[in-house]
């Protein structure tokens, strides 16, 4: 089986702040493969800073907005993705978290999603997602 993997880089989302990259995609014989987008928080792709520090809705705009370029840069969009995960420093903030991550998915489509409460995330932030998408052969 010929497999190979292929780092997935944009400068419209922020740069990694880790030995991590933002995406990594994952190939084989398939007529497809998957993406593996890593956990976004509300950075600025221009400045590297928390946008919106401590309000949530603010914060989760900013993330699926990262996130929709980190899919993009892999010819992706939502309506690809199959699992994401939420991570939240606080329970309390599902209902706001989850009517704007609603907003940002392709009608009609519902990945299947975990989301947990956490002890904390990096720079602050109250709100993380990452997510797994199968990505088109046609690309």
């Amino acid at each position: 089986m010929n497999r190979s993997l292929q780092a997935v880089c944009t400068d419209q989302a922020p740069q990694a702040i880790g030995p991590y990259s933002q995406a990594i995609f994952a190939s084989g014989e398939e007529p497809c493969g998957l993406l593996f987008c890593s956990g976004q928080i509300a950075l600025s792709p221009s400045t590297g800073t928390l946008v919106g520090a401590g309000d949530v809705v603010s914060e989760t705009e900013q993330v699926m907005r990262n996130l929709q370029a980190v899919l993009a840069a892999a010819g992706c969009g939502f309506e690809h993705v199959v699992k994401t995960t939420i991570f939240l420093a606080d329970m309390g903030d599902f209902a706001a978290v989850n009517e704007v991550y609603g907003r940002h998915l392709s009608s009609g489509h519902r990945p299947a999603r975990a989301t947990v409460q956490v002890a904390g995330l990096p720079r602050g932030a109250r709100v993380e997602i990452d997510a797994i998408a199968v990505r088109p052969a046609h690309r």
